[in-house]
């Protein structure tokens, strides 16, 4: 393959790999665990997160179709579109039921001879903050065999080396690396800014990112299955 065309077929694959990102899936998972960031820098790490997992997965799969010449099951793409409606709906539906029922606890404390009562949540907790990474990593890594990841694998037919193959598949990654953390940073933004202001609206927000979240995982779920992945054959 001449050296213009492996460049340009390069240039294409970061290219692919920014608009890879964007995808409404990946947008809406991200958004639902970037509205519980406390700040940019973990809103970032969200992003970051989630292109690790999507780069890791897609590469193990595309050195084996390279390497190995194996093929995907078409039932394996449509059961991970299938987990990817699956986890969409697990992470909007608890933003959907701290809308509904207000996450606030009220404690009673004790100063002396006084005593006063104050509302907190307890989503800042070490816990909570290890989830913002291990979230999008799983999310990421999915995704990385579903959808326009699987489809990116068909473009590797068109490099005629392993080594090129390769290349092409890391600069995708790094793509979707760069789009991510620039969108996960660029969300967490209003999220960030109505947090400090209004803790009822922020909690109103998430719950608006969590319903969508939900719809859009019920729907790819039922485009899924009536594409046939619970038919027999």
């Amino acid at each position: 393959m001449p050296e213009a065309t492996v460049l340009a077929a390069l240039f294409f694959g970061f290219l692919l790999g920014i608009k890879h990102a964007l995808d409404a899936d990946h947008i809406v998972a991200v958004t639902t665990i970037v509205s519980r960031s406390g700040s940019l820098l973990r809103s970032a790490i969200v992003g970051l997160s989630w292109g690790l997992g999507h780069t890791l997965t897609l590469f193990a799969a595309g050195l084996a179709v390279l390497v190995f010449r194996l093929t995907i099951p078409d039932k394996l793409s449509l059961g991970m579109e299938f987990a990817v409606g699956v986890m969409l709906v697990l992470l909007g539906a608890p933003l959907v039921w701290q809308l509904l029922k207000k996450k606030h606890h009220l404690h009673m404390h004790q100063h002396g001879e006084s005593s006063h009562i104050h509302s907190h949540s307890h989503e800042e907790t070490p816990e909570h903050e290890h989830k913002h990474i291990r979230r999008p990593l799983l999310m990421g890594m999915i995704h990385g065999l579903a959808g326009s990841g699987v489809l990116t694998l068909l473009v590797l037919n068109t490099m005629s080396s392993v080594g090129q193959g390769l290349v092409f598949l890391l600069v995708f990654g790094v793509g979707s690396i760069l789009g991510m953390v620039l969108f996960s940073g660029a969300i967490g933004l209003p999220f960030r800014f109505i947090s400090g202001r209004s803790r009822q609206l922020s909690i109103w927000l998430r719950g608006a990112a969590g319903s969508v979240s939900v719809v859009l995982g019920l729907v790819i779920m039922w485009q899924i299955a009536a594409a046939g992945l619970f038919l027999s054959g």
